[in-house]
């Protein structure tokens, strides 16, 4: 029988601490770059130390894994596995896809490796990652692990919101104009990801304006599998307890989390970046065990 693994990146975040096949995951990490400081894997940083602007000399940076450093963790897994499946975040939103394509076209030779965009980041990515890593582990095939992925992906759906808007211009999202202008009148604009890349959806004035917003594009969907929050400590617990209450009883059968925040986000979209993932129900979904 084949071996496989799954190599993600270090933006993924998983709903489950320790899950089915986690001795299966890899990841390459990415760098992260503060005033000219470059930090590997965003070592001895933390999300105090990033700014709720970055128009200050800051020049946030999101460094992704170089094509070199994927040929060389594709070369020491090609010793131990016959498959190597490649899930890494949106291709518009870190270079890391394109690098482990040409990284992977290199070693191609006694492993198969497969490279799949997620169209998405964080929550998104660590579901995804899972569900390859379990289904993995119970004895499913990497080309079926890899139909399964790609048929879930078009199916997961995410909306992030941020005041940072400076942080979007050092990431090559929108102008500096847009960003100074933004920042001042203190909107709170909210986006999703449309097949990977940022697309504009609405601005708000609050924070609490903003979970109405999640809330109304939950209920939007007859079926979830999974609903998961990114918040940063914006949210008043009593706002958290309220879309918590209103998924448990609208999904009463979905899978609901919440997470804090991580390095990678905050590089791309500022400290204040809060998120919604929501993964709508297919028949061959397998779920979280």
């Amino acid at each position: 029988m084949r071996s496989a693994c799954v190599l993600t990146d270090n933006s993924a975040q998983f709903p489950l601490p320790a899950f089915s096949g986690r001795g299966l995951v890899r990841i390459l990490a990415h760098d992260i770059s503060l005033r000219g400081i470059d930090h590997q894997g965003g070592k001895d940083l933390k999300l105090n130390q990033f700014p709720h602007s970055a128009s200050s000399g800051l020049n946030p940076r999101l460094i992704p894994p170089s094509e070199q450093e994927f040929r060389e963790v594709m070369a020491n897994l090609s010793q131990n596995f016959d498959d190597i499946l490649v899930i890494l975040l949106s291709s518009h939103l870190s270079n890391a896809y394109e690098n482990a394509l040409a990284a992977a076209k290199d070693t191609q030779g006694r492993a198969t490796i497969t490279v799949i965009d997620s169209q998405t980041i964080s929550v998104g990515l660590g579901i995804l990652v899972q569900t390859a890593a379990s289904n993995l582990e119970s004895g499913r095939s990497a080309s079926e692990v890899e139909k399964h992925i790609r048929q879930m992906i078009p199916h997961i759906y995410t909306l992030l919101c941020t005041p940072g808007l400076t942080y979007l211009h050092h990431a090559g999202f929108i102008d500096q104009s847009q960003a100074t202008v933004g920042e001042l009148l203190g909107l709170l604009p909210i986006f999703s990801l449309e097949e990977g890349k940022l697309s504009p959806l609405e601005k708000m004035r609050n924070f609490r304006a903003v979970l109405d917003f999640f809330q109304e594009f939950m209920d939007e969907f007859d079926e979830l599998d999974y609903i998961a929050l990114l918040q940063n400590g914006s949210f008043s617990n009593p706002d958290l307890r309220q879309l918590r209450q209103h998924a448990e009883e609208s999904y009463p059968s979905t899978q609901y989390f919440e997470h804090m925040l991580n390095l990678p986000l905050a590089t791309l979209f500022g400290p204040k970046c809060v998120g919604l993932f929501t993964i709508e129900s297919l028949a061959s979904h397998s779920r979280l065990t």
